[in-house]
């Protein structure tokens, strides 16, 4: 049984999204838990978010067992682009680029 739980729109950079995402990939869920609870950058806080409203899913919509839940698949796609403007001197412009984060984990007891 497989579960997921998806997070879209978020203000993240893929990029610095996916480097914490390669470290929980495969891994059980508790120690996925301590992983991303303990890592001070921000991808980490918002992914453990993400992981528990997975397993929260499972627990809820399947009855699964969160001892044997692993952490089968997490992807991180790149959203839409905010453009922003950013006013220089002598009448010039330079071009801020706020990236965001489609973020879904999917967690399975193995079956």
């Amino acid at each position: 049984m497989q579960t997921q739980a998806i997070l879209k729109f978020v203000r993240l950079s893929p990029k610095k999204a996916r480097a914490i995402a390669d470290l929980v990939r495969g891994k059980p869920v508790d120690e996925a838990r301590n992983i991303l609870k303990y890592s001070t950058r921000k991808p980490a806080r918002i992914l453990f978010k993400v992981l528990e409203s997975a397993i929260a899913n499972a627990e809820n919509n399947h009855g699964a067992d969160v001892d044997e839940l692993r952490v089968k698949e997490i992807y991180i796609d790149q959203g839409p682009v905010l453009k922003r403007i950013m006013p220089r001197a002598k009448g010039r412009a330079d071009r801020i680029v706020k990236p965001t984060s489609h973020i879904t984990i999917k967690v399975s007891d193995g079956q």
